[in-house]
């Protein structure tokens, strides 16, 4: 079975798809038509690569914790994406995409972001790359992120509050689709997960692949194979995840875990746990599991962690789940906010909200002591330390 490519429309399984307003379709064509020729071409590689090498400082490392793999008497690796310039994975798809744009003939880019990073990565891509940069973020993420909100500014985005529904993530979004639909000739939206209307979730993860890439090559370098016996990452959209289980999924004796955020518990009216409580329907633009009641309305997600805040998960990891392909578990604020602070301590890495969420998988699951565990460190924890220092 193909889990990492779409169909032609976009379907991973019976999830995805494009479906979206009458007055984006030309947009969405346009990508649809181009974004594979455009992002395999070699004059885009070479510029690409050149970047990730150069400018973002990848190859990030392959780390062996060994005080983390002493505790859990196990072989743990942590993927160092926290050490990308701009503090987290997602500048890997900012500036593929905003590079994507330049070649469309666009000059203005919209962006939605939660935890701030890819709404920082956006403002960064754009600066680099001298286009316009309006970047959409939920009132409450403004407040819980504002180290992010600052760095937006001082690159020249424009940061706009949504102030409807929750005012978080996926409030964001819609103003981000509101603007794309007024401005479809000049403008591009980045969409920052593994979400939207095809080709998006497919997008996002060829750029977000990288990580599994090198986890192959530095693991093969390290112990002379290139599969680990597990591979872990957080998952809201899943942007982080879909990189880090890409190159892994069709490899049987791969294991792979997601974590999702269990807020304040699954059953307690708080949780942005998707594959517990959602059902099949249709965000954003793509068919997936969505959080939402039975006639339809999307329910508020909730989550210590902004950028895991999402009442959805994107196809590619729908169909992982359904054909139980990965393993999914549901962490808790506090269980997240103790293995960040474990972390910290063990190792002198303090790794982002997030990111915090993969680690916590480390207490539900018991590994062999040979077992190879890799685990995603999608971000750091900068923009968390109002959080962190309120639970000290």
């Amino acid at each position: 079975m193909n889990y990492k490519n779409p169909d032609e429309h976009g379907y991973y399984g019976e999830f995805g798809g494009a479906f979206i307003p009458e007055m984006l379709y030309p947009n969405v064509e346009e990508l649809q038509k181009n974004y594979l020729e455009i992002i395999e071409s070699e004059d885009f590689q070479s510029e690409y690569q050149d970047l990730l090498t150069n400018y973002v400082g990848r190859a990030t490392p392959l780390y062996f914790a060994k005080n983390l793999s002493q505790k859990y008497n196990t072989q743990i690796y942590l993927k160092r994406e926290d050490l990308n310039h701009t503090g987290a994975h997602k500048i890997n798809n900012a500036l593929g995409q905003v590079l994507l744009a330049k070649r469309l003939g666009k000059t203005r880019i919209i962006a939605e972001t939660g935890a701030g990073q890819h709404g920082v990565a956006t403002a960064t891509a754009c600066a680099l790359l001298g286009l316009e940069c309006i970047v959409y973020m939920g009132e409450i993420d403004i407040q819980r992120q504002a180290p992010n909100v600052a760095r937006m500014k001082m690159l020249g985005a424009e940061v706009i509050a949504a102030t409807s529904g929750s005012k978080t993530l996926k409030d964001a979004v819609n103003e981000a689709l509101r603007d794309w639909i007024n401005n479809p000739v000049t403008t591009h939206y980045v969409i920052g997960s593994v979400v939207g209307p095809h080709p998006f979730p497919d997008l996002v993860a060829r750029f977000q692949s990288i990580i599994s890439k090198e986890i192959k090559e530095q693991l093969n370098e390290k112990i002379g194979r290139e599969n680990p016996d597990y591979v872990i990452a957080c998952v809201g959209g899943g942007s982080n995840a879909a990189g880090t289980f890409y190159h892994f999924v069709e490899e049987k004796d791969v294991k792979i875990i997601a974590a999702e955020a269990g807020g304040l518990g699954v059953d307690s009216g708080k949780s942005a746990a998707t594959t517990f409580l959602g059902t099949l329907g249709v965000l954003h633009g793509s068919k997936s599991l969505v959080m939402q009641t039975e006639d339809g309305q999307v329910i508020e997600p909730h989550s210590i962690s902004a950028g895991l805040d999402y009442p959805g998960i994107g196809p590619f990891h729908a169909h992982l789940f359904k054909e139980k392909r990965a393993e999914f578990f549901s962490i808790n604020d506090d269980e997240a906010l103790k293995c960040a602070f474990e972390l910290t301590k063990l190792e002198g890495i303090i790794p982002a909200l997030e990111s915090s969420h993969a680690l916590a998988v480390l207490d539900k699951k018991t590994f062999n002591e040979d077992d190879v565990v890799v685990i995603c460190l999608s971000g750091r924890g900068d923009k968390d330390m109002e959080t962190y220092l309120k639970n000290l």
